[in-house]
């Protein structure tokens, strides 16, 4: 009898799957191989009462967090990204243990830096701080989330972590941004780096909804469905029809007539979702990362259809490295695939 309800407990939790480079941990199998089919993972922290709510890949470590608001990571740990408390790698998914008195809301992975927010607004960063990219005022790393004090007495909705930088949207739709600045990432008018969050002063007549850092360039929606790029734009991945960079947030005029949702940058290209669930694509295609052809892409610099999700009610959209995803508004399974 207890058999039995034991394995009726286990059919009802979510189930996690993970592959590809694996070397570093970042898989949570507990090798450090890849794996070239997907592996369900063992998550003995799981009950049928807690699922992970979103999981957030990075260069090379993976953030997890729970419906309850808890925080676990694994994989590369070099620099402090997974939090905790040392800077080594970790084979299988680990609390964050100084984050457990706190409710997280949201996570982001950057390239080798982590950050958290908490439902009250507070902001929490750790990991490679090398270009100031943690914002605590410094280049130091930090192998514990710290609390980035700047931000004490505003309410944090959602920070996004690039490569080397890092943007945050506050409460009320204001960014400020912060860390490596080199082609123009961080939007403040000039291509330097910064120590300290900045805000984003040409977006202040806007109130911005979501916010999206790419390896070295970002992104920015508006509530009025306007999206504005800025940074690196050597691969056509801000939108704006050339190959230059902007130090300052450029209106991408493609969508003028449309209401857009949601940016999604990535290593050198970019995704849009529409308000009507049609995703576009630019940027670098050379791997076949925006999906609008059969053919190697090198790179385009005007957004494009991207194929096969016509017909398809896309509700959100993710890009890292050189992959794109997207998600249906009809789940067909509980399983996460990361």
């Amino acid at each position: 009898m207890e058999e039995a309800k034991r394995d009726e407990e286990e059919s009802k939790q979510q189930q996690i799957w993970s592959w590809g480079a694996g070397t570093e941990g970042q898989l949570g199998t507990g090798k450090l191989e890849d794996e070239y089919l997907p592996q369900l993972l063992h998550l003995p922290f799981l009950s049928s009462a807690e699922s992970i709510s979103t999981l957030a890949c990075g260069g090379a470590h993976v953030i997890a967090l729970t419906s309850g608001g808890r925080v676990f990571t694994w994989g590369r740990g070099t620099t402090g990204q997974l939090g905790h408390g040392e800077m080594l790698n970790s084979l299988h998914p680990k609390p964050v243990s100084s984050l457990q008195s706190y409710v997280i809301t949201q996570v982001s992975a950057g390239w080798s830096h982590s950050g958290f927010v908490s439902d009250i607004g507070l902001l929490f960063t750790c990991g490679d701080g090398s270009f100031g990219q943690l914002g605590q005022g410094d280049y130091r790393s930090q192998s514990t989330p710290v609390k980035v004090d700047y931000f004490t007495n505003n309410f944090v909705n959602q920070i996004a972590c690039g490569m080397r930088h890092s943007l945050v949207l506050l409460n009320g739709g204001r960014v400020f941004t912060w860390g490596r600045g080199t082609t123009g990432q961080l939007g403040h008018g000039e291509m330097l780096n910064s120590l300290h969050p900045k805000p984003v002063s040409s977006l202040q007549s806007y109130v911005i909804t979501q916010v999206s850092a790419g390896w070295s360039h970002s992104g920015f929606v508006s509530d009025t469905g306007l999206l504005f790029t800025c940074g690196d734009g050597s691969f056509g991945q801000l939108g704006q029809g050339d190959y230059r960079s902007q130090s300052t947030p450029v209106k991408v005029d493609y969508f003028a007539n449309n209401f857009v949702n949601q940016i999604a940058c990535g290593m050198r290209h970019s995704l849009v979702l529409l308000n009507g669930n049609q995703v576009y694509g630019f940027g670098s295609g050379k791997r076949g990362q925006l999906g609008i052809s059969k053919d190697k892409i090198k790179s385009i610099n005007l957004p494009q259809v991207t194929c096969g999700l016509e017909d398809v009610q896309i509700v959100s959209i993710s890009a890292n490295g050189d992959h794109s995803a997207a998600i249906d508004k009809q789940p067909i399974t509980k399983q996460l695939l990361i």
